[in-house]
């Protein structure tokens, strides 16, 4: 069996210990519990992880692209929430070929115009979709803003004969990794009574709203406390990185609720006093943070971009030796954008390889 030090660096690997402890974490808490998991995909893009989050009792998955949405229908992945707009024909025409193998799949929409787009692409089809009204409660990204004009989006849909509405999508992306669990708590609670509120409004206009789905990994047990809360969204869970395990936890300086699973595996090519260069540089993180990726396990370490093939390791006092050839394994600094830059994750226990898994289907199961 192979070996994952044999493996051709850089390389995604994922501790499958790690990996299967993150699962069961989440399933336990959310059992028994008034919410739901609708855990995000674009998180992992891997069917394999998300069969795996089904089976574990997530009611369905989100995903964040149209792509991403064809990936998991393609294996068979249902309870699909799409929660970017859909705008313009080559979008809508791919909504309507997974709306005809995944009747379930959700879209969430934003402006009048989109809900008419949306409304002719789906009725030429003879279908019928269910909508979520995507909410800006603080992001100043997509969605409609909270109160009147969330009202006059449901009536919109409403109106429109081939659509229903079923909720509201509210991700409030701006707090998930605010520092320290208090003040994420009061800042996800302030940002999602803006969702609440405006579920009221629109069932006082007599719209059914059955479905609040907010969340992330940073506010996963500050959302669900939340009464009316229907669903999270949590993603990062899975696999960790270093954005999240500087926010703090509820009892510690460091978020520790869940374990880095997936590393960037890469080898020492160059050693000299007082450093080592790594063949993972720009190329092999994703570089949309002001900090870089740390090594697992390994203290007295501090790495630094050196370009695009290469990183510097600092080395003063290392936990162990650091010696040319040595595969060491990397602590992503945001594992969304950083599984985007490979095709596949190598799945390891204790040192063998026993899996490979492909990323949004760019790659057959090898070594």
């Amino acid at each position: 069996m192979k070996k994952f030090r044999d493996l051709p660096t850089p390389c995604l690997v994922l501790d499958l210990e790690r990996f299967e402890s993150n699962l069961d974490k989440m399933s336990r808490f959310v059992t028994g519990r008034a919410v739901a998991l609708r855990p995000h995909t674009k998180t992992h893009k891997c069917p394999q992880i998300a069969r795996r989050q089904i089976a574990r009792g997530a009611i369905g998955v989100c995903v964040a692209t149209i792509a991403e949405a064809e990936v998991m229908v393609r294996n068979e992945i249902e309870g699909l929430l799409i929660t970017a707009e859909l705008v313009g024909q080559p979008k809508l025409s791919r909504f309507v070929d997974v709306l005809k193998r995944a009747p379930d799949t959700m879209l969430v929409v934003d402006s009048t115009e989109g809900v008419s787009e949306l409304q002719h692409a789906v009725q030429r089809a003879g279908l019928q979709a269910a909508i979520l009204i995507d909410l800006d409660i603080g992001q100043n990204r997509t969605g409609t803003k909270p109160g009147e004009p969330a009202r006059a989006l449901a009536d919109a849909i409403a109106q429109s004969a081939n659509l229903r509405l079923k909720g509201i999508c509210a991700y409030a992306g701006h707090v998930a990794h605010a520092s320290g669990f208090e003040a994420r708590r009061q800042k996800s609670t302030d940002a999602i009574s803006q969702a609440l509120e405006t579920r009221d409004l629109l069932r006082r206009a007599g719209h059914d709203v059955p479905i609040l789905s907010v969340g992330s990994t940073g506010t996963y047990n500050i959302d669900s406390h939340i009464a009316g809360v229907t669903e999270i969204q949590a993603g990062s869970y899975v696999f960790m990185d270093v954005e999240y395990r500087q926010i703090g936890s509820a009892t510690e300086n460091i978020y520790a609720d869940f374990s880095p699973a997936l590393t960037v595996l890469a080898t020492v090519i160059h050693r000299s006093q007082g450093k080592a260069i790594v063949d993972a540089g720009l190329k092999a993180f994703a570089t949309d943070r002001p900090f870089g990726p740390e090594p697992l396990d390994v203290s007295g370490v501090k790495y630094e971009f050196a370009g695009d093939e290469h990183g510097r390791l600092i080395v003063e006092n290392p936990s162990q030796p650091i010696t040319l050839g040595d595969k060491l394994r990397f602590m992503l600094p945001h594992c969304d954008p950083n599984v985007n830059l490979y095709d596949r994750i190598h799945c390891i226990q204790g040192d063998d390889v026993v899996d490979v898994w492909s990323i949004m289907d760019r790659s057959g199961g090898y070594f």
